[in-house]
């Protein structure tokens, strides 16, 4: 066996397998498939839920593996149903609806097999149809089970302000979709809760050690796993952030740059 090879490549979606088309590049299911005949084990880390389209892409992944969601607060095993899904303190959420509510801003809460938003805005049906969910407007305090993440969705010139907020408990990570370019995302998860604890918890059940991980991501909220994988690789869209935590760039998202990470894992 090759010292440190990959045995595991954890993936984003938003810029690293979904572009503006909102669909997945062909040259990434074909270098998926060989990596699968390799015996390379493919995970999904995205800020997405894990469900509607997401769920879909992960299930053409592995359908019987786990992938992590919603910016690491949302880990399941689509096999057997299995979660390590961490939530967040009703005190938490509660502040966060007050806050929406009172300065008009939009909030989606979500658990692990749904979610809630009851703006009206464009933006959050825009939202909705990214997801590849209904968009049906209902109360916050409608969501069924436990919330595990919390989601601004904001202007870019708004982030600072975002940020400096009290957010009390909470991990704040920003993120983009290239296929609604307008919205800067805010995913609010746990204190301690995001990609890197996600991918730290999936090679565990994988029983795969860190140096033998390979992380494709492109966005700020992605550079917290690729501090800690052996093989940390950045799109050529990527985020500032994301670039200077990586030790190879590939490809842009639309042009399936995914392919050539993966192409990179089997070289190992």
């Amino acid at each position: 066996m090759k010292k440190n090879r990959v045995r595991l490549v954890c993936v984003d979606v938003d810029g690293t397998m979904v572009g503006v088309s909102g669909t997945v590049h062909p040259r990434v299911w074909r270098a998926a498939e060989r990596a699968h005949a390799a015996g390379v084990a493919l995970t999904m880390c995205s800020g997405r839920p894990g469900f509607g389209v997401t769920r879909e892409i992960a299930e053409r992944l592995d359908a019987r593996g786990w992938h992590s969601f919603q910016n690491g607060a949302s880990i399941l095993h689509l096999g057997d149903g299995r979660s390590l899904s961490t939530g967040l303190p009703p005190e938490t959420v509660a502040m966060l609806v007050e806050r929406s509510r009172a300065l008009g801003r939009i909030l989606e809460l979500y658990s692990d097999d749904d979610y809630v938003c009851e703006s009206r805005h464009p933006w959050a049906a825009k939202h909705a149809g990214l997801l590849g969910v209904p968009y049906r407007p209902r109360p916050l305090e409608s969501l069924h089970g436990s919330v595990v993440r919390a989601q601004w969705l904001i202007p870019h010139d708004e982030l600072d302000t975002v940020i400096a907020e009290p957010h009390p408990g909470i991990e704040i990570s920003p993120s983009l979709a290239p296929i609604v370019p307008e919205v800067r995302f805010v995913n609010l998860t746990r204190a301690g809760i995001d990609k890197g604890t996600a991918v730290r918890l999936v090679a565990a059940e994988y029983g795969v050690a860190l140096e033998e991980v390979m992380y494709v991501g492109d966005g700020l909220n992605d550079a917290p796993a690729l501090r800690i994988v052996g093989h940390p690789v950045a799109m050529g869209n990527a985020e500032p952030e994301a670039r200077a935590a990586a030790r190879h760039v590939v490809g842009h998202v639309d042009e399936g740059g995914l392919a050539e990470a993966l192409e990179l894992a089997l070289a190992a």
